[in-house]
């Protein structure tokens, strides 16, 4: 199912993170550690949300931003811009996952941008980004080429930083069960450059994709309208098949992060010119997103932090508005038209917009049995 949203969004942020601990130089062989978060954190707590290139203001409450370097999107983080920028967050207690988006040619084998990334000081990086979609929107590159570049990346990175994160790039978002031979493609994709790996990177070499970090993009109404759609959930069965790992572990959120997770409005079945249609699968989308992610202990970066325009058109998919203010958790109604009340650890909080929904969310609290009937009144 063709999703023309997510083919034009692709272009626009074709970046962010970068995260999975994987392979090890010894003797001109790869050799490869389970994979880990980084020190000190569990996958759990590995919940963020999509900064904006063009701040370093905090989301209040929320642990982690994921952030594009200019091969992803056009800004000037790099350099001294961008370690300035990730220690400001740092310094507002918040964690940077950065996502370094593949670029063409053989500029593609470029160390000097790599070697930036590696001294930015970011908690986790992201090598590459939708690098098996092709399209007219992004840089689709064949395996044995991106096995070679992921293994300059991780190289890179890890020669400066060896403890942090690596990320095998991103799934490009798919639907099940329409989308079921495209996720086998995917499957098989990483199949050819686990073998380019072996042949000719690293000849001889036991490298295994199973045992990286893997990229996972959704973006469905899950949640609307009724709890049953949940292709969040159906992406994480399908990958913990083929990882191998029992999806009730915990042991998933060690082979896969969600980069990007969020709803839809255009060609999935919701009724873009319907305010309230659009405001409701985007909340419940929202909440529906962050339990199941936190359910199977899967980090998790929400999109987006901003509402967004692309030429003239809205994509009120934020959890901010355009220019940085709060939403209401009915974005088609008034501030406090809806509110919830959620049971935190120590006392109970009355919630109306969606920034401190996410952040009490992320924090553990719980919402009230009836939410989504307030939601939807």
């Amino acid at each position: 199912m063709k999703r023309k949203f997510w083919i034009i969004l692709a272009a626009m942020l074709i970046g962010n993170i970068l995260l999975s601990a994987c392979q090890i130089q010894i003797g001109g062989t790869a050799q490869q550690p389970e994979a880990s978060p980084p020190a000190g954190l569990r996958s759990e707590t590995i919940l963020g949300i999509q900064g904006d290139v063009t701040t370093s203001s905090s989301f209040s409450g929320i642990p982690w931003v994921r952030l594009s370097y200019p091969t992803c999107v056009s800004s000037n983080l790099s350099g001294q811009v961008l370690k300035d920028t990730i220690s400001s967050y740092h310094k507002q207690g918040m964690h940077v996952l950065l996502t370094y988006c593949q670029t063409g040619g053989d500029s593609l084998f470029d160390t000097n941008p790599l070697n930036d990334v590696a001294q930015s000081g970011a908690d986790a990086v992201q090598c590459g980004n939708e690098q098996i979609k092709q399209s007219a929107t992004t840089l689709y590159v064949a395996p044995d080429r991106f096995a070679r570049f992921f293994d300059l990346c991780q190289r890179t990175i890890h020669a400066v930083r060896p403890d942090i994160p690596i990320i095998l790039g991103a799934m490009d978002p798919q639907v099940v069960p329409d989308d079921n031979a495209k996720l086998v493609n995917q499957a098989h994709y990483l199949d050819a450059m686990q073998s380019a790996m072996n042949a000719s990177v690293h000849p001889g070499s036991n490298w295994d994709w199973h045992s990286q970090i893997l990229g996972l993009i959704d973006s469905w109404h899950n949640g609307y309208p009724n709890a049953a759609t949940n292709n969040l959930y159906q992406l994480f069965a399908f990958w913990a098949q083929q990882l191998h790992v029992d999806i009730n572990s915990g042991d998933l959120g060690k082979h896969l992060w969600v980069i990007e997770g969020t709803g839809c409005v255009s060609d999935c079945g919701i009724d873009a010119n319907n305010p309230r249609e659009v405001a409701i699968s985007h909340i419940l989308t929202l909440i529906t997103d962050v339990q199941t992610a936190m359910k199977y202990h899967i980090p998790f970066f929400y999109f987006s932090g901003k509402d967004f325009f692309i030429g003239q058109t809205s994509w009120p998919l934020g959890i901010l508005d355009v220019n940085g203010h709060p939403k209401p958790l009915r974005q088609d109604l008034q501030m406090g038209a809806r509110t919830l009340e959620m049971s935190c650890s120590s006392s109970k909080i009355m919630v109306a917009d969606q920034e401190q929904l996410l952040a009490k969310l992320y924090s553990g609290c719980t919402l009230p049995s009836d939410y989504v009937s307030i939601l939807e009144s």
